[in-house]
């Protein structure tokens, strides 16, 4: 199968020595940081140095799920790190916390169970906003558009629902009841800095009192039309923030497109309260999506999202460092030919961009689940440093974060080739070089998909290039990677103990991954190839089936043993929703169904 071009491009990227050669990035066996990311920092102008005045966190928990334990759920330690402000998010957004009884008495009659909820959950933000404030940061809560009360609905719905029976924001009446709903919550919640709004994606999970619906159905018409009820509702008349958020779904091309985000923003008048709020990537936070070519566009701020626990890359259950690509490119990136900025530097010098948002937990759903937040404190720490003093370079933010926990000297540079290899093996484990991937979900929260569903399409596009060895090899160094990272970690003293373990299971926890990963495809691809060609590599196939099934028991042992390690993986493709709005795992397809189906077809 293997073809003289293939061969040659394998040859970019083998490890040879301790060297990762890929197209021109190096991460030298005695290096301190990449080729590409030491040029970026060590050559040309020096780095543009602000201050930037947003940097807020969220929590993104699990929507349906108990919340998350975790440090940055204290406004103290955001404040410590450094962060003017905290998005709480429990998918409860405010307007769920207010009886609507200046539009209607009947929606949440005094004595009845939905009062009851109503005013729990507004003592819950009560609650999170004394917490804010006693830490001196401002706080803000995470709000889906639209949600609305049922009973509102029942009462009113021949007046707010469209002929599909959604709430409409081309009724009158739908407009009128946000203006109404933004200055009851206002009016309930005076000490609310603001709040930051979603549109397109609607999760109803923990408000069973209340229903709703994405309000984007007529395009730029609709953003424009609840843009301006909320700067003139909460800007102006509240005094207060909003963060509308250009994540969007359905079709909706405000995400990514520059264009259709001009025809958006640039009819609303700009105004000190109104930010508007971007990811770092064009779609979601994929490690192979370019660079959001929106951020630094138009006339209105932006702050720029950054996911910390990547919900496609392991979500913190193992190494995985990528602010350096966040500011300076990611690897995949930095050896194409630029038709735009490729990171945070490019475009850090622009007023406009005035922020970030860390979302140091959480996205997606499901596991796997954390002991340690180890990688997520190193993402996010990194990032607030840098945000305070954007001169000090992604690599000086990095070292004073590996001073916070008790390294020098050469530990220093140990521990940053950890994190620059961690980074280098997600992109050749999770994603590819050699065959760009179209299915960048087959492997996502706690899920592995497999060649009867998820890379299908992919594997039967590999297999007609005759790249299969090729995309193998590159499997197998992501490995060896793993095998480096690993020793890596037995050799950083962390100065917390309970980090220093985790730093060296978690370690092994991606390497069972990679490894296991590695083989499943293996015997996957090789096996999608037989049966176009009709012939298999039964021995090949053999080896790497017992291999895969040594290393899931090596992993299952490892999480059974080490406390601090994250839940396991489940070798199947990520399902659909369940009676209680979560996904399950899909039984029948997947890394397993599918290793199982070549796993027959060699004992007959």
């Amino acid at each position: 199968m293997r073809t003289t071009g293939a061969r040659e491009t394998n040859r970019r990227t083998v490890l040879r020595g301790g060297l990762v050669l890929a197209a021109g990035t190096a991460l030298a066996a005695t290096g301190t940081a990449s080729a590409s990311a030491q040029s970026a920092q060590s050559a040309g102008p020096e780095p543009v140095r602000r201050r930037l005045p947003f940097l807020l966190d969220m929590v993104h928990n699990n929507p349906g799920e108990p919340s998350f334990s975790s440090r940055f759920n204290d406004p103290a330690t955001l404040a410590a790190y450094g962060y003017d402000g905290q998005v709480i998010n429990e998918f409860k957004p405010p307007q769920t916390a207010i009886t609507f009884d200046s539009f209607d008495p009947r929606i949440f009659p005094a004595g009845s169970p939905g009062r009851a909820w109503v005013e729990a959950a507004a003592q819950s933000i009560d609650a999170h906003i004394a917490r804010a404030h006693a830490a001196g940061i401002a706080a803000y809560i995470f709000t889906d558009i639209i949600v609305l009360p049922k009973r509102l609905v029942e009462l009113y719905g021949d007046q707010i629902l469209d002929d599909k029976g959604n709430i409409s924001f081309d009724r009158p009446l739908t407009q009128e009841i946000h203006r109404v709903m933004l200055r009851e919550v206002f009016a309930r919640f005076p000490g609310l800095d603001g709040i930051v709004v979603r549109t397109g994606e609607t999760y109803l999970q923990n408000v069973p009192f209340h229903t709703g619906n994405n309000p984007i159905t007529s395009g730029a018409t609709s953003h424009h039309i609840l843009l301006g009820i909320l700067r003139e509702e909460v800007c102006v008349r509240a005094g207060k923030r909003v963060f509308y958020r250009t994540w969007s779904t359905g079709g909706d091309k405000l995400t990514a497109d520059p264009a259709y985000y001009q025809q958006v923003t640039e009819e609303i008048e700009t105004h000190e309260n109104l930010v508007f709020s971007i990811k770092h990537t064009a779609k979601d936070f994929w490690r192979t999506v370019g660079f959001n070519q929106t951020i630094g566009v138009g006339r209105h701020r932006q702050i720029v999202e950054v996911e910390c626990q990547r919900e496609y890359e392991g979500k913190g259950a193992f190494p995985n460092y990528v602010f350096d690509g966040v500011v300076n490119g990611f690897e995949e990136f930095r050896t194409q030919p630029r038709t735009g900025p490729i990171g945070l530097a490019d475009v850090i010098g622009n007023p406009i961009v005035a922020g970030i948002w860390t979302w140091s937990r959480g996205g997606g759903w499901r596991g796997p689940y954390l002991q340690n937040e180890l990688w997520c404190d190193l993402n996010a720490w990194v990032t607030a440093r840098w945000a305070r003093d954007t001169g000090l370079g992604e690599e000086g933010a990095f070292n004073a974060y590996a001073a916070r926990i008790g390294l020098h000297g050469d530990q220093v540079r140990r521990f940053r080739r950890l994190a620059l290899l961690s980074a280098a093996g997600v992109l050749r484990g999770h994603y590819s070089l050699i065959y760009p991937l179209g299915r960048l979900t087959w492997t996502r929260d706690q899920f592995l998909g497999g060649s009867d569903k998820d890379l299908a399409g992919d594997f039967a596009g590999i297999v007609d290039r005759g790249l299969v060895d090729a995309v193998l090899e590159e499997k197998q160094q992501a490995a060896r990677i793993w095998d480096e990272i690993v020793a890596l970690a037995g050799t950083l003293p962390l100065r917390d103990h309970a980090d220093r373990e985790f730093l060296r299971v978690s370690a092994r926890y991606g390497q069972s991954w990679h490894r296991v990963v590695h083989h499943g495809w293996e015997v996957m691809l090789r096996g999608v190839a037989g049966d176009k060609s009709g012939s298999y590599d039964k021995p090949a196939m053999r080896h790497h089936l017992a291999q895969y099934d040594a290393e899931w028991d090596n992993w299952r042992r490892l999480v059974a043993d080490e406390p601090s390690s994250a839940t396991l993986y489940q070798p199947y493709s990520f399902g659909s929703k369940n009676a209680d709005g979560l996904y399950d795992a899909d039984p029948d397809h997947g890394m397993k169904p599918a290793t199982d189906h070549y796993r027959a077809l060699l004992s007959s």
